[in-house]
C-alpha cells in the first residue's frame, strides 16, 4: 500500500466541532474507497502568510494516508468541491512519520517557551 500525507485549510470562521467533522468526513472517504488513516492531526487556527479566499487565517488540518492511488482520487475530488476547504495538498512519502509532526512538537516548544517567559 501507498502512503501519503494529506493536509487540508478549512477557513477562519469555522468552529473547531466544524473542522473536525470535515476531518472525520475525509476519513470516511478514505475508508470508503479500501484505505486506511493511521494519524488525523489538527494543527489548530494559524496566520497566513498572505490572504486565501478573503481569508487571513485558517484552520490546518493532517491526515496520514495509506492505501492505493485511487483514494487520493477520491479524497482530492471530494476536497475541491467542498466550500470550507480552501486549500490542499497531498504527497507520496516513504513512510510516515512516528509520533508528533514538526508543527506539533513546534508548538509544544512554543508553549514551554510562553510558560517559561511568563515566569520570569
Amino acid at each position: 500500500m501507498a502512503l501519503y500525507e494529506h493536509v487540508f485549510l478549512a477557513r477562519q470562521d469555522l468552529s473547531q466541532s466544524q473542522v473536525d467533522t470535515l476531518a472525520a468526513q475525509a476519513t470516511e472517504i478514505v475508508e470508503k474507497n479500501d484505505g486506511k488513516v493511521t494519524k488525523t492531526e489538527t494543527w489548530g487556527l494559524k496566520s497566513l502568510a498572505y490572504k486565501i479566499d478573503r481569508n487571513r487565517k485558517a484552520h490546518f488540518v493532517m491526515l496520514n494516508i495509506e492505501g492505493p492511488g485511487s483514494v487520493v482520487e477520491e479524497l482530492e475530488r471530494q476536497t475541491r468541491i467542498n466550500e470550507d476547504v480552501i486549500r490542499y495538498m497531498t504527497i507520496r512519502v516513504e513512510s510516515h512519520e512516528e509520533g508528533p509532526s514538526a508543527m506539533m512538537r513546534k508548538s509544544d516548544r512554543d508553549k514551554k517557551k510562553r510558560d517559561r517567559g511568563g515566569d520570569n
